[in-house]
């Protein structure tokens, strides 16, 4: 019984939420990128100052270009892609109450990350990007509830980059 309650909604997931196909061209449509000129622990700082500014707390930072790095090399890669790239993660006791209202199973939207990262070569312009998590989720009421969070983490970036 568990398994089949776990199967419908994975497939209501994956028929409402997940897009039917992704390719590299249209990745902007599923993340938000601000590139802004400035040294990446520069604009990770402003990063963290925006989210502090909407009275939330960075919770967890992921090295994710260090982790890429290093593990690279065991898998045969030894091109860097970036110079720097962090994760930071954080989270709204308002946005988060209301998603889970909603809808108990959004949950695993939390935390709200935003990345953080410098290509390798290129470490001047640091870009910022978010997931659009209510981008092609059909049922209008479910999409509104995560528009605010697209909302909220646009608002983050777009002070960062000021």
């Amino acid at each position: 019984m568990r398994h089949n309650i776990s199967l419908v909604l994975f497939v209501i997931y994956a028929s409402v939420l997940v897009p039917a196909t992704t390719n590299a061209a249209d990745v902007s449509e599923l993340v938000t990128v601000v590139p802004i000129e400035g040294a990446f622990s520069d604009v990770k700082e402003r990063v963290i100052f925006a989210v502090e500014s909407q009275g939330l707390v960075v919770d967890h930072i992921s090295d994710v270009g260090g982790m890429l790095f290093r593990t690279g090399k065991d898998l045969g890669e030894n091109g860097a892609i970036y110079e720097n790239a962090e994760v930071l993660e954080f989270c709204s006791a308002l946005y988060s109450r209301r998603m889970a209202e909603f809808s108990p199973t959004l949950l695993a939207f939390c935390p709200y990350a935003i990345s953080v990262y410098t290509l390798y070569g290129e470490p001047y312009t640091t870009y910022v990007a978010f997931k659009l998590i209510a981008r092609n989720v059909a049922d209008d009421a479910t999409r509104e509830v995560l528009q605010q969070i697209d909302d909220l983490l646009k608002t983050i970036v777009e002070e960062a980059s000021l």
